[in-house]
């Protein structure tokens, strides 16, 4: 059985017309409510929400203008910005309708009515009443998110010396149009930069498009940023805009822009002196506005050096550059990020935690942070997840032991060729033979560790 809905307010000065409506339309609506006397309508709306007002034009004033129902749609739509309302009258014409949606009716029915139509016209009128709710709950839920992530810098906090000098930088450079270089190591909060940088801006009230770059192969990498033509390749079916188009307005953010080759630097160097893009199989170009935000935790000066970075790309991406300390570096840090975390996933899980202890703190201060903040955050939320008690024991938190001398690390040589190839062994045996992993933790580049693991034989 279908379930009813829409609650529907009927006013016509006609008692007849408004029993055959009832009649009509109540096996077919959650309840209707009518009246003959228009001077109701406000006490009506204020005892109950309708989702839609079946009005008559003409009542006892004025019989054919419609003059009276107009003044009535106004008063409507004053009490209720979202009402919609259908206007009935038996002296409707093109010129009357036309003016009753631009006052801000929805439909317009003449009586007498055909009562599938009528039901028709009331079932799409409810379904744009639900949708109108709709948006109206999402763009409270959207001002809601807009307020907390307006708050200085959302999740990105610190009071360290470090952390202070970075929310300088982007307070100084997000008013701006300066494209910016975020440097900093793996979970230290690049994209969180990107994001302040975005939401401090003139282009907050737009897009931004975040892109990694790692994850993309050399062979969708025009298509996803620069877009295609139906038919360019076997699966383009259809049209679509690349990401600098879906960016253009607002902020495009490039994330692990240091993991491109040389060819695809290239065709990114000739969109951003260009500032335009030209989809794969097109003829024809098109104009780009963005505010260019890119990030890397690799050394892109240095890989400039080893020839495997274009020179004028980095002059083009680093007007400013911006570097995250990692979390090691920033221990007046870990107290502070601890309470914020906490006192989210304490409400998330519904668990009641209390502040940790100094020996806590301590403990959490003496590790290393390879993962920096995003494992610092994991840590916490699992702890949260597997307590039992709101306090905190040492114990409680399981931090990856690093690599001993018991691992590995000791040496019965002291020949330093063969120090570097065990090393590389021993990193990439960690990395699971990932090769841009175990460059970042060795702080090369890939070309420079493709170098030595050739020179060695790996």
């Amino acid at each position: 059985m279908t379930k009813k809905s829409g609650r529907i307010l009927a006013i016509d000065d006609n008692a007849d017309i408004l029993f055959a409506l009832k009649l009509l339309l109540k096996p077919h609506v959650e309840s209707i409510t009518t009246s003959t006397d228009p001077n109701k309508i406000p006490a009506l709306m204020a005892e109950e929400s309708f989702d839609v007002v079946l009005l008559d034009m003409n009542f006892t004033k004025d019989a054919i203008s419609g003059q009276e129902g107009f003044q009535w749609l106004e008063k409507i739509l004053e009490i209720d910005p979202l009402a919609v309302v259908l206007f009935i009258t038996a002296y409707g014409d093109v010129e009357k309708s036309v003016k009753a949606i631009r006052a801000g009716a929805t439909d317009f029915i003449l009586k007498p009515w055909q009562n599938e139509k009528l039901l028709a016209t009331v079932n799409s009128a409810i379904k744009l009443r639900l949708s109108r709710n709709e948006v109206k709950q999402l763009k409270s839920k959207q001002k809601e998110l807009n307020t907390i992530l307006d708050q200085p810098f959302a999740d990105f906090i610190g009071v360290s010396p470090g952390m202070q000098n970075v929310f300088n930088t982007i307070k100084k450079v997000a008013g701006t149009d300066a494209n910016v270089l975020i440097l900093g190591e793996n979970g230290t909060g690049k994209e969180l930069v990107a994001r302040a940088l975005h939401r401090n801006s003139l282009r907050t009230n737009e897009s931004f498009i975040s892109v990694d770059l790692g994850a993309l192969s050399e062979s969708l990498f025009e298509s996803e940023l620069f877009g295609h033509v139906k038919g360019a390749f076997t699966d383009a079916k259809s049209e679509r805009p690349g990401r600098f188009e879906l960016a253009s307005g607002g902020t495009i953010f490039l994330d692990e822009i240091g993991n491109l080759s040389l060819p695809l630097q290239a065709k990114l160097l000739t969109v951003l002196e260009r500032r335009e893009v030209t989809r794969v199989g097109a003829n024809k170009s098109k104009p780009i506005d963005i505010r260019l935000i890119c990030a890397t935790n690799m050394n892109l000066k240095q890989m400039a050096m080893e020839d495997s970075y274009r020179q004028d790309l980095i002059y083009r991406i680093n007007t400013v550059e911006i570097e995250l300390p990692p979390l090691r570096e920033r221990p007046e840090d870990i107290p502070v990020l601890a309470d914020h975390f906490l006192k989210i996933f304490s409400k998330k899980y519904k668990k009641k935690v209390n502040r940790l202890s100094s020996k806590v703190i301590k403990k959490l201060t003496n590790y290393p942070w390879p993962g920096n903040v995003r494992e610092f955050q994991h840590i916490l939320e699992r702890t949260v997840i597997m307590s039992e008690s709101p306090n905190f024991e040492e114990s409680d938190f399981q931090l990856s032991s690093l690599p001993s001398s018991s691992e590995g690390f000791e040496f019965d040589t002291y020949n330093l060729e063969d120090i570097e190839k065990q090393i590389i062994e021993k990193v990439l045996r960690m990395n699971r033979g990932n090769v841009s992993k175990a460059a970042a933790d060795l702080g090369l580049t890939r070309t420079s560790l493709y170098r030595r693991l050739e020179k060695h034989g790996l």
